[in-house]
């Protein structure tokens, strides 16, 4: 007597089969997810640099490396950096512009000996590396391995480490892949990876990103942009993350101790100078003046001068003593040629605020 085979389930295979397939692409529910509880995101210096892939771009000889080089000691030290403290951990910087004179000249300046453990042995830093595509991304997952607290690299700068373009590559995808390379690397370490980069020269775009050298896909695979950037108002650090709060705060560099320092909020900072060149402009003339005559006098454009000027009679800062016309606080009223009922306007300007 003969045994026949067992009927198979043609469906029931199929369906056995595509969920053998489907187990290997990581698939998840909406409600799985929502019941996960991830650890908050880790800053390396806190409100400024999360942990991550980040792209530090600015013009030539602006001060990126110094920025760059005083994170590195502030983190090697477990000390202050734009203002705040950092949490100490290992640094390794790939300074492939210096040589280690210079490195050893600008150390000195940033770390004077009164200062504790001016010279971090948690500091590494290299002249020569790898590119990205011959084994400069394996190496630097093999320094991590080695510290017992990795949390900074950083890599000055990104052109010389990127990899050439392939043939077969768009400028977009040879951008793209050479920061993925970083960006993945510091996913999977769980630290930061400080890219420096330069802006587009001669460039006026709204945008921030779009004066970022090459193409977008620098800044769509970096989880962090920050652009040093420098206009007739002073310096900025304008921010934009995945993970960070969007900012822009007003900079300046300390020629003294070659380090940046943090004023404020750019929009508060700059409004508070433009106010104060403005009561410089009336006290100056000591007589009433337009819009228009302040705004010549400055340089300043006139709508700004016309909205600042609205706000400052508002709140005192300034005298209204006619139709469009204001006097510095300090000056007497009398002198101005003006009445209650029937302000004069000497300039003929019908500005009404």
């Amino acid at each position: 007597m003969t045994t026949s085979a067992p009927l198979i389930d043609f469906d029931e295979y199929q369906n056995e089969k595509a969920e053998t397939a489907l187990s290997g692409l990581g698939i998840f529910n909406a409600f799985d997810l929502g019941r996960t509880e991830f650890p908050a995101i880790k800053f390396i210096v806190p409100g400024y640099l999360p942990e991550g892939a980040t792209i530090l771009a600015g013009r030539p000889k602006l001060g990126k490396s110094w920025l760059a080089l005083d994170l590195a000691l502030a983190v090697a030290k477990g000390s202050k950096c734009l203002g705040v403290e950092c949490e100490q951990g290992d640094v390794l910087y790939l300074a492939m512009e210096d040589n280690k004179r210079r490195l050893q000249s600008r150390l000195q300046k940033l770390s004077p000996a009164r200062e504790l453990n001016p010279w971090p042995s948690s500091l590494e830093m290299v002249t020569e590396w790898k590119r990205h595509d011959q084994g400069g991304i394996e190496d630097i997952r093999a320094w991590a391995a080695t510290k017992q607290d990795p949390r900074l690299v950083i890599v000055d700068v990104l052109a010389q480490f990127r990899g050439g373009r392939g043939n077969t590559e768009t400028q977009y995808e040879a951008d793209y892949a050479a920061v993925k390379s970083l960006q993945e690397v510091a996913g999977d370490l769980q630290i930061a990876i400080l890219i420096i980069h330069h802006v587009k020269k001669g460039i006026g775009e709204t945008d921030p990103f779009e004066k970022v050298s090459g193409t977008l896909g620098l800044t769509g695979a970096a989880d962090t942009t920050i652009i040093l950037d420098r206009d007739q108002s002073g310096c900025t650090l304008y921010c934009r993350g995945r993970d960070i709060q969007e900012y822009e705060r007003a900079v300046t560099f300390d020629k003294f101790d070659c380090r940046w320092v943090v004023q404020g909020e750019a929009i508060e900072v700059r409004r508070t100078d433009e106010r104060s060149t403005i009561l410089d402009a009336l006290l100056e003339a000591a007589d009433a003046m337009t819009p228009s005559d302040i705004s010549d006098a400055t340089g300043m454009l006139r709508n700004n001068v016309k909205q600042l000027l609205f706000k400052m009679a508002k709140n005192g800062e300034v005298n209204k003593v006619g139709r469009g016309q204001y006097i510095h606080p300090e000056v007497d009223n009398s002198l101005t040629p003006h009445n209650l009922d029937n302000p004069v306007t000497n300039s003929g300007e019908g500005d009404v605020l």
